[in-house]
Parts: structure tokens; C-alpha cells; sequence
């Protein structure tokens, strides 16, 4: 249940999806560092941090928000509203094969009966949705769906229905051998995933997160790194986005005293070297201060590698407004990613560069309580 506390400071734990992140580019290993902060702050966190297949990382001190609501947020743009127990809609593709469907209508089943989620009921697709991935010249997955307005059909459906938030899952065709099992790389499935949230929490103003479905349900009893350990023990990656929206914040571009608007942001947190994220540079245009975690190591990239990179990670956004409404922008330097964009990179001297998310911690709570 959330546990939203005005009087507590608002931050945000920020690692972009698809990235190759030290930590947090894997299936909910960044859950326990947000798990810290949630403990003296309300915390905005993206899916991507608290996402672990059959398991979540959420707390009642979080707010989880989607990607592109995260990004109009910080801009200023559009209000959260503290809500909870939403009443969730289900979208499957309908190339989605019976079998498949079935173990996620019993993953429905599971997550109402035994966490009360309320889950409103589902729709199929009238088309197929195609979806596409790949890793891009820079290193960072992406990718796209040939049919995204069947997707949107659906969604509209479930609205009309009451649905106040939205679980999407798509068939995927099976990834390439990668190192991704062993704690190395990019999740080559991330990115695309993004631009399905994206898309949808854009188009029908309601959260919306997405979890894939792959047609091999077979547990393979290989043994793991335990950063990515929880996508395989499980066919089924629903569970963590319905527990996740179940108490995600609603989305509204009304201004109203009791919704959390910019203005309540004190701060956000993100991995040293991926400041090309949209979020960071509405938050350092909004003088919002952010903490990055730096890596031991990195490859210097020019300014023009960030014009290669895909929309779902990137955007043009203006920094001097993050930085005059006072938020902090911290890169931890223990986490590190495959985008290599700095603050040297960016020309960005008011972001603050912290050693590790240890060391943030207790800046913040020595800043942020030392005005109270």
C-alpha cells in the first residue's frame, strides 16, 4: 500500500532501461540501493529499477512511474497523483499463442488472489503487434512495433472498461546468446520495451508498463549471475508490473495542492555516465539537482554519439529550468553504462558526481533534513 508522506523529501532513483547499467541494467539488482533511500525519502523510481519477473522491489515509500510520465514530470508538464489499489487492464498480443496465454492469465489469477491486485479483466488484439529489437550503433538497445495502434485500440477498450492503468505484453520473438545471463552487457529486450510504455502511457494518459512473452517457457537449470537470476526462474515477467502499477501514481495536467507537481522534487539520482537521458537534462534545465554514480571505467565519447542514440533514452530538453527550480542532479560513479555522456561531455558543471549511492545517501539526507 502506498505511503505517500508529505512531510519526507522527494527524490528520484533513475536507471534508464536498455543501457547495459552496472547496476540496475538487469532484473531488479538495483532494488535494494532504491530500497535504501525509500527509507528517509519518498522515492519516484522507474520500472526498470524494481522489475524482477516474479518479484518487486517496490515499497510503500515509492512512486512508480513510467518513463514518458517520468520525463513530462520533470518538465513540468503534468502532475502525479498518489493513488492506490488502480484497477489494471491487461492487453496480450495476439500473436501470443494459447499456451503462452494461458500461463499469464494464471499469473493474473495468482497476483489477484494472493496480493488482492485489482485486475479488471483483459483484451487481445485484433492485430498482431510485431515487435522488433535490436542493439544500436551505440551499444544501447531499441527497437519497434510494426502495429503500435492495435496496441492503442486495446488500451482505449480496457479505459472504457474502468481501467485506470495498463500491463501490456507482447510476444518476442527469443534474444541471441549474449552475456547477459552472466551480469555482462545490455538487456537487448530493455529498450524496446520502453518505446511500447512509452508509446502507450503517451497516447491513453494512464500508466502503462510492459513485460514480454517469449514462446520457450522451459526453466533451464543452468546456473545464473544473480543479477539477472530472476528472469530465470520464471515463464512469466507480469507479476512485478502489476504489483507496480497496482499503487503507481495517476497522471493529471490539472494543478491541484494535494497532487506532486515539479516544484516537490528535490533531487534526482542516475548512473554516472548516461546524462543523455531526457530526464536528466529537463531536471538540470529545472535546476533540480541530481546525483550520478560514476563507473571505474569509461570510454570517452564525442558530443556526436548522442545524436545516434534511439528517442527512448534521449530528447532535446532544456536544462537551464531544472537548475533554476533549485533540483539536484547526482551521477554515481560505482554505476556505470554503455552511453559513456558525462557532464564533461555535456558541459553540465552543476551536476554533482558522487563516488557511490552509499555516499548520496548521506548527502542527501544531511542536505535535505539539515532545512527542515
Amino acid at each position: 500500500m502506498l505511503n505517500y508522506n508529505r512531510e519526507k523529501p522527494l527524490i528520484a532513483f533513475i536507471v534508464p532501461t536498455g543501457i547495459g547499467a552496472s547496476i540496475g541494467g538487469y532484473a531488479g539488482d538495483a532494488s535494494l540501493y532504491a530500497k535504501k533511500f525509500a527509507q528517509k525519502f519518498n522515492v519516484i523510481v522507474n520500472p526498470n529499477v524494481v522489475n524482477a519477473a516474479c518479484f518487486s522491489g517496490i515499497t510503500e515509500n515509492m512512486l512508480y512511474v513510467e518513463g514518458w510520465s517520468l520525463n513530462e514530470f520533470v518538465k513540468g508538464k503534468l502532475n502525479l497523483i498518489p493513488s492506490q489499489n488502480n484497477k489494471i487492464g491487461v492487453i496480450f498480443d495476439k500473436g501470443i499463442s494459447e499456451k503462452v496465454k494461458n500461463i499469464h492469465i494464471n499469473t493474473i489469477n495468482a497476483v489477484k488472489t494472493i496480493y488482492g491486485v485489482n485486475i479488471t479483466g483483459y483484451e487481445i488484439t485484433k492485430e498482431e503487434c510485431g515487435v522488433e529489437f535490436y542493439t544500436a550503433a551505440s551499444g544501447i538497445s531499441t527497437g519497434r512495433v510494426k502495429n503500435n495502434n492495435t496496441l492503442k485500440e486495446a488500451g482505449e477498450n480496457l479505459i472504457k472498461q474502468g481501467a485506470q492503468a495498463i500491463a501490456v505484453v507482447c510476444k518476442f520473438e527469443e534474444p541471441p546468446e549474449d552475456n547477459y545471463q552472466d551480469g555482462e552487457g545490455v538487456d537487448i529486450v530493455g529498450g524496446v520495451e520502453a518505446v511500447i510504455s512509452h508509446y502507450l502511457t503517451r497516447e491513453l494518459k494512464v500508466p502503462c508498463v510492459h513485460a514480454p512473452a517469449f514462446e520457450d517457457v522451459t526453466i533451464k537449470g543452468d546456473l545464473v549471475s544473480p543479477k539477472a537470476a530472476a528472469e530465470y526462474i520464471t515463464p512469466t515477467f507480469l507479476p512485478c508490473i502489476l504489483l507496480g502499477l497496482s499503487n503507481a501514481p495517476l497522471i493529471s495536467y490539472k494543478k491541484v495542492e494535494q497532487y506532486i507537481a515539479r516544484k516537490d522534487l528535490k533531487a534526482i539520482i542516475v548512473p554516472y555516465n548516461s546524462l543523455g537521458s531526457s530526464i536528466v537534462a529537463d531536471a538540470v534545465e529545472n535546476n533540480l539537482i541530481q546525483c550520478r554514480t560514476l563507473p571505474p571505467t569509461h570510454r570517452r565519447r564525442t558530443s556526436a554519439h548522442l545524436l545516434k542514440l534511439p528517442l527512448q533514452n534521449f530528447a532535446n530538453v532544456p536544462y537551464r529550468e531544472i537548475f533554476s527550480d533549485n533540483i539536484k542532479v547526482y551521477a554515481v560513479k560505482e554505476n556505470k553504462s554503455v552511453l559513456n555522456i558525462n557532464k564533461n561531455i555535456l558541459k553540465l558543471n552543476d551536476i554533482i558526481e558522487v563516488e557511490t549511492y552509499n555516499q548520496c545517501f548521506k548527502i542527501l539526507e544531511e542536505t535535505l533534513y539539515a532545512k527542515k
